[in-house]
């Protein structure tokens, strides 16, 4: 059998050389500690830091959801893909009432081509789905969960509630072990003015640990719509424990050895 050896070594000096190996690598984790999570509440798109993100107008859409047409209705699971080219996943629960639509994209602005709400006018919406004919109208509120195909660092969207003035917004944000990782909540607003005043919700890590976003309100009844995800891509992985030996062996810690 092959053994790597180094004859020009007496056991005496082997000794003190693994000893010095190893106090090498305990200065170095020393110095170059591991990534701690540090998971941050953003509450403005600017802040998010994006370089990628999902365009509902990329998916079937609906011009004039008074009159929607049902083929261009969504499943409740589907997926989608963002500018860069990742597929993003998106679940939304099939709701319990008949009356109540799939889920579908319509578009911020003045009927009959669009429906005016307080995002920015011409925006594209992710909708839940919701039964007319009433006011306050039912609807699915969700929740809505949006999955990473890995983690990143970083994601978020503004949000309203159909027919509802005032609410309480939540995201919930999920590592790639199913952990949660945190709970954020902000008062917000729906409103008819296009104005972009719909509140952003985002999370923020220092290691890109976001595998899935979860996104709802405190209004049990009522469809809730987000208009573009904005994503922050993975960076590259932290050096590994491999990595590190590499690293000392490229400085010469290791003498010289051969295989026999």
């Amino acid at each position: 059998m092959a053994l790597i050896t180094d004859h020009s070594l007496n056991p005496s000096t082997k000794n003190r050389q693994i000893a010095a190996i190893g106090a090498a690598l305990t200065t170095i984790l020393a110095v170059v500690p591991l990534p701690v999570q540090a998971l941050t509440f953003v509450t403005k798109r600017t802040d998010l830091g994006g370089n990628d993100q999902v365009d509902w107008s990329n998916v079937s859409k609906i011009f004039n959801p008074f009159a929607p047409d049902p083929a261009a209705f969504l499943p409740n699971s589907f997926s989608v893909e963002s500018s860069v080219g990742k597929e993003v996943n998106v679940n939304i629960p099939l709701s319990n009432s008949p009356n109540i639509t799939p889920p579908f994209v319509f578009r911020t602005s003045f009927p009959p081509n669009g429906i005016p709400t307080n995002f920015a006018l011409g925006d594209f919406l992710l909708y839940t789905g919701a039964a007319s004919g009433s006011f306050p109208a039912i609807g699915n509120p969700g929740p809505l969960t949006i999955t990473f195909p890995q983690g990143v660092t970083a994601a978020g969207t503004q949000i309203a509630v159909d027919d509802t003035p005032e609410f309480t917004a939540f995201v919930s944000a999920f590592d790639t072990d199913n952990n949660l990782l945190g709970t954020f909540s902000i008062p917000a607003t729906s409103s008819l003015t296009l104005d972009n005043s719909a509140v952003f919700l985002g999370v923020k890590s220092n290691i890109p640990n976001i595998k899935q976003l979860v996104f709802n309100s405190s209004e049990p009844n009522r469809a809730i719509a987000i208009n573009t995800l904005s994503i922050t891509a993975v960076f590259e992985a932290t050096p590994t424990f491999g990595l590190l030996c590499t690293a000392i062996l490229s400085v010469g810690l290791f003498r010289k050895v051969r295989v026999e």
